[in-house]
């Protein structure tokens, strides 16, 4: 039996220290017949030219900076194999990691097949093990930090990390890949989602493994595009109705989130997420359009996925907001219910 056929798209940006590592990993895997198509989306050393040859590795060069989003899009054009992959330019696949999760992706059930992302520094913890869904939008590194010992099954989770995964091309190309007015981050939250409301599993196997030379950062533009990015995600991917139970603790957020943007120096980006949002309303309303008339799947059903608990070790509050999280705890349990007996009847 012929082994199954695999593009793996990477792309490069920045100095790129580990990028040689990364290929080559992809290069040396097993049981995959595979090509890499690297996007040289401004790598400012000689990495990219580095690279081993080898005929299997084709490089795109678009002369700008497309994002993460963008660069993506532009190399899943020209995939003709049966399956697809994202790997960061940081990120040492193992050896068996993308054959195990191209078998997973076999499954016509399942969308997305997530590797289980091991911090590089320490590969007994855990760097992504899936990502949580907050109901207020927000989404973090799922287990981090914790040993992955503790991950030993295949768990369907909100969303699989864009450090590794795999999916059918066709699926891909149904979905039609990433929305490029993201840039970065998020955009996994969106495929990923977007797979769960048409009802196709995200599940992150055990033992498909990549060690990740993760580093935590936390710059303006980057709160600029994960907090304009939350609320694109909220405004296209979520039913009205649930948007309508959401708008209170939505607004409270927003105000108590703006305020720590000023404090922390970031007060200018999250004003112009949301103008973004505000300019954009043609965008936001067709890309809705589209979003909800593709999917199969209510949010109701798609609420077990959804996490009300913010994760202390990520996203620490100050003890002054326990007593809130407390009542956005309760609140969400109560609207959830309700939307959910209402389907059910």
């Amino acid at each position: 039996m012929s082994a199954p056929s695999l593009t793996v798209i990477m792309l490069a940006y920045g100095p790129e220290e580990y990028l040689g590592q990364a290929v080559a990993a992809v290069l040396a895997s097993r049981s995959v017949d595979l090509e890499v198509v690297l996007v040289d989306n401004g790598c400012t050393t000689d990495a990219v030219e580095n690279l081993a040859p080898d005929p299997r590795l084709s490089v795109l060069s678009p002369g700008t900076n497309l994002g993460f989003t963008g660069g993506v899009n532009l190399a899943a054009r020209a995939v003709r194999t049966a399956y697809l992959a994202l790997v960061n330019s940081d990120a040492i696949v193992e050896p068996d990691a993308l054959a195990v999760l191209v078998e997973h992706a076999r499954d016509e059930s399942v969308g997305i097949a997530g590797a289980t992302i091991l911090l590089a520094d320490d590969q007994s913890l855990v760097n992504s093990a899936g990502n949580p869904l907050h109901v207020l939008g927000l989404s973090w590194a799922g287990g981090m930090n914790r040993p992955s010992t503790d991950f030993e099954t295949v768990r369907d989770v909100a969303a699989a990390s864009g450090a590794c995964l795999v999916m059918r091309t066709r699926l891909w190309n149904d979905l039609q890949g990433f929305p490029e007015e993201y840039f970065a981050y998020f955009e996994d939250m969106e495929l990923s989602w977007r797979c769960w409301q048409r009802g196709l599993k995200v599940q992150v196997h055990p033992r498909a493994r990549a060690a990740h030379h993760y580093e935590f950062s936390r710059s303006p533009l980057k709160m600029y595009l994960i907090e304009r990015n939350r609320w694109l995600f909220l405004l296209t991917c979520h039913e009205r109705r649930t948007l309508g139970w959401l708008a209170l603790p939505l607004l409270g957020f927003e105000l108590a989130l703006g305020l720590v943007a000023l404090v922390q120096g970031w007060g200018r980006q999250k004003l112009a997420g949301w103008r973004w949002v505000l300019t954009h309303r043609r965008w936001i309303k067709q890309r809705r359009v589209f979003v909800q008339s593709t999917r199969t799947v209510r949010d109701s059903d798609l609420f077990p996925l959804v996490t009300d608990t913010f994760d202390p070790a990520q996203t620490p509050l100050p003890p002054a907001a326990a007593p809130l999280e407390t009542v956005l705890r309760s609140y969400w349990r109560l609207a959830s219910r309700s939307m959910t007996r209402k389907d059910n009847r």
